[in-house]
């Protein structure tokens, strides 16, 4: 879900070009996927299919880039066709078959995004040993789709 937005409509003004995607961008598009799921399902029924705590999900609308990746996909996978763990999975897979296109490793990417990460920390969050924010997420992605042209 999260990795789809990258070259369609909902960036690079719907031109389907990866290279000019940023990150600011791709977390207005993130933003857009949390925001419909909110609108479509009832706050009540995203807690207690997702396991998301009612907070997060009330302020989710309001501040997308502090959701993490986890709790993003278990509110999107409400609406979806997926399930939170295959839309996680899928994004993961997306994120280092990218990364191997582009001959990034984690340190280059560290160096490259504005979040305050260690090339451990980035690969402990592409790993998902460590939780990633959408807005970490946004950041790491549009590095990822810059470099791979």
């Amino acid at each position: 879900m999260f990795h789809e937005v990258v070259g369609g409509d909902e960036t690079a003004g719907g031109t389907g070009e990866s290279e000019a995607v940023t990150a600011t961008e791709l977390l207005a598009a993130f933003e857009a996927l949390v925001s419909e799921t909110l609108s479509e399902a009832d706050q009540a029924l995203i807690t207690d299919e997702t396991g998301v705590d009612a907070a997060t999900v009330e302020t989710a609308g309001d501040s997308p880039s502090e959701l993490t990746v986890a709790e993003g996909a278990a509110i999107v996978s409400v609406t979806a066709d997926r399930d939170a763990d295959t839309i996680v999975a899928e994004l993961r897979d997306h994120l280092l078959m990218g990364m191997a296109m582009a001959v990034l490793d984690v340190d280059t990417l560290a160096s490259e995004i504005d979040a305050d990460l260690t090339g451990q920390e980035v690969q402990q969050t592409l790993e998902g040993r460590a939780a990633m924010t959408l807005g970490q997420l946004a950041e790491i992605m549009a590095v990822i789709e810059r470099r791979k042209r």
